[in-house]
């Protein structure tokens, strides 16, 4: 029998998408959030809510779990001392309750962890898997975070796990930017079922984006799971494709809007812009 999956975040967009279709694939699903369910509850599901800093309280929901897929946290830009709690002390429960139980995590990371990577242009490089970090914010340095907490509890103890570096999964793009970013709410749900089915991940790095031809990103380890996105951007571009702001720094960086949100930089774009250092 296949073993219950916990899903954290399960309030919010993604995580309702996500219970709706892993119930309709048969899983057994342990709901949590610091939010109420909003819908009424799929086949096979059970919700429980609770704060990611009540360490025993995720290492209970956990118990006899093979797979946490872990969207739960704080989501969006928001002060150091409101991320810290949930974004690096919760991921720190949710690793330690997949030490405890052999569970394989899938941690929801972002593309705001390299954020702060200028735009590709013409024939330039895409990002590849081991590209830097550079985040561009508290919420993306949190992301950066749980991916090393990743590596290092794949290294030290032997939790498998991949990193989703989401890129703007919405129900279908609204800017430029988002022809080269967008992820479908169908390619993530399919994304999910191949790593909850995969016989081995180890430690992988996975660029969330559906098959955007303009997209930022390169290679990673989409293999290891069998998974290829099979919607693309490209069908909204007669939509969307004109939008963009008058904000030179978020035009500039992969990161959007989250670069330009508290930006004080004078005289200029990032050093790294400017001279070629490491």
């Amino acid at each position: 029998m296949t073993k219950p999956i916990l899903l954290t975040g399960a309030s919010g967009n993604l995580g309702r998408m996500l219970a709706k279709e892993l119930s309709a694939a048969g899983h057994t699903l342990r709901l949590t959030d610091i939010a109420p369910f909003p819908d009424p509850l799929p086949a096979n599901c059970s919700f429980t809510r609770i704060d990611l800093n009540e360490g025993m309280g995720i290492l209970r929901l956990a118990e006899g779990c093979g797979t946490i897929l872990h969207f739960g946290g704080i989501a969006t830009e928001h002060p150091f001392e409101v991320v810290l709690g949930p974004n690096l002390r919760g991921l720190y429960h949710i690793y330690e309750a997949a030490r405890r139980e052999g569970a394989r995590v899938v941690f929801a990371s972002s593309n705001h962890s390299i954020g702060f990577h200028t735009r590709p242009t013409g024939n330039a490089e895409r990002l590849d898997l081991d590209c830097a970090f550079r985040p561009d914010g508290f919420y993306g340095l949190s992301k950066a975070y749980g991916e090393l907490m990743g590596r290092m509890y794949w290294d030290k103890h032997g939790v498998e796990n991949v990193n989703v570096r989401i890129g703007s999964c919405f129900p279908k793009p609204t800017n430029k930017r988002m022809l080269s970013t967008w992820l479908s709410y169908a390619d993530l749900a399919r994304m999910m079922k191949a790593i909850i089915g995969a016989e081995r991940v180890g430690h992988a790095v996975i660029w969330g984006a559906s098959n955007n031809p303009e997209t930022f990103w390169g290679k990673d380890h989409r293999d290891r799971i069998g998974w290829k996105p099979e919607d693309s951007a490209e069908d909204y571009r007669a939509e969307v494709g004109h939008i963009v702001s008058d904000d030179p720094v978020e035009e500039r960086y992969q990161g959007g809007s989250y670069t330009s949100d508290g930006y004080t930089r004078k005289g200029g774009f990032s050093p790294r812009d400017q001279f070629d250092l490491d």
